[in-house]
């Protein structure tokens, strides 16, 4: 038997409505359903498996109810199983999420019937290191960021690509992300928007304080670095926007291309009428 696994956003009533039709679809395909405990308050007799658990287990089919962030965490959590995922957007931008509730069954049924389109997108392996010490190793999907915090003044990092130093920025902060990443924090710092099957990562600096300093794309190859260098001891690592970590004067954040990755359903939309329908960009004039 084929294994489905559900994450749902929590305090959605959508989730409510979706949910009893496509349990049904889904053990009428032959599927077992596990879902997530916020899954499990919307209908009895699901069995239910913690987030952190999913990634062990041998699934199928992993759907999203939600938002991105709700995908993005789901992706992080399922990475090492390489289980295509389906997100239905029940949020407002939905990138990620480009499904909609209309839209399940007959995507549902593409799937079904081996039609459906698959999108692979990059992960990013960052490491945080304190002198030869690593405090932490994540998996992002959208962006690594190194952030000031809002009373402090501008911090310094230093910049390198494959060990050679680029540059020092004094800025608010800095971003590495991936190709899926650079619509999301990137974009509104001013970096460049980069279709989902470039093998590129882009580092893009927070309101720097030279104008010189602009965002910088490299290949998916590279390790990219970033020295903390703070008088004040006040920034922090956040990662495809959780809560962030607190650094200190010395840290480092290491991020390249992981050897895992993303599979999306997707609709068939091409990535410029995503572009055009998310950002607003005007239609073509006739």
């Amino acid at each position: 038997m084929k294994t489905a696994a559900i994450i749902s956003r929590p305090g959605r009533p959508e989730v409510a409505q979706i949910l009893s039709g496509l349990l049904d679809w889904l053990t009428a395909h032959g599927y077992k359903v596990v879902a997530d405990a916020e899954t499990a308050e919307y209908v009895t007799g699901l069995e239910v498996i913690s987030r952190s658990e999913m990634g062990a287990q041998p699934l199928d089919l992993m759907i999203v109810l939600g938002g991105d962030g709700t995908l993005l965490s789901a992706a992080r959590i399922t990475a090492a199983i390489d289980v295509p995922i389906l997100g239905v957007n029940l949020g407002t931008l939905g990138f990620l999420t480009e499904v909609s509730p209309q839209s399940l069954y007959p995507m549902l049924d593409g799937i079904a019937q081996g039609r459906a389109s698959i999108e692979t997108r990059v992960l990013m392996q960052c490491d945080l290191l304190r002198g030869s010490e690593v405090r932490g190793s994540y998996l992002v999907f959208n962006d690594a960021v190194v952030n000031k915090t809002t009373l402090a003044r501008l911090n310094t990092y230093d910049l390198y690509i494959d060990k050679v130093f680029v540059s020092s920025y004094r800025a608010d902060g800095m971003i590495v992300a991936t190709p899926t990443g650079s619509t999301a924090y990137s974009l509104s710092a001013g970096g460049p928007v980069l279709m989902p099957t470039v093998g590129a990562l882009v580092v893009t600096p927070v309101a720097p304080h030279s104008l010189t300093h602009r965002p910088l794309v490299v290949p998916d190859s590279a390790e990219i670095e970033i020295l903390l260098r703070s008088e004040e001891e006040v920034a922090y690592l956040s990662l495809d926007g959780q809560p962030g970590l607190d650094l200190s004067d010395g840290d480092r954040v290491l991020c390249k291309r992981s050897k895992h990755q993303v599979n999306l359903f997707r609709t068939g939309s091409d990535f410029f009428q995503v572009l055009r329908s998310k950002l607003k960009w005007g239609e073509r004039q006739i």
